[in-house]
């Protein structure tokens, strides 16, 4: 199982509409708005590594009004679910 959280910048007005979006997604696990330098945290859970890339590439970064997008893909849970 890989697990990963994407921190996202998008447009400003936007939020609320393509984080709802975001949120139908299966591989999406925890959506949260956070303010400062990124709108968003996604917690992102699927079974191998290639599917993150599909995920990535042809839902997240395929919506309009988001700008850019950072992975950081867990390497070793200590706590949590």
């Amino acid at each position: 199982m890989v697990l990963a959280y994407v921190l996202i910048t998008i447009q400003s007005g936007s939020e609320r509409e393509v984080l709802k979006k975001v949120s139908s997604f299966e591989e999406t696990k925890q959506v949260d708005m956070v303010y400062g330098e990124y709108d968003a945290i996604v917690k992102v859970q699927v079974e191998e590594i290639s599917e993150l890339e599909k995920f990535l590439s042809d839902k997240l970064r395929a919506l309009p009004n988001i700008f850019l997008t950072t992975t950081m893909i867990v390497a070793k849970r200590y706590k949590g679910k």
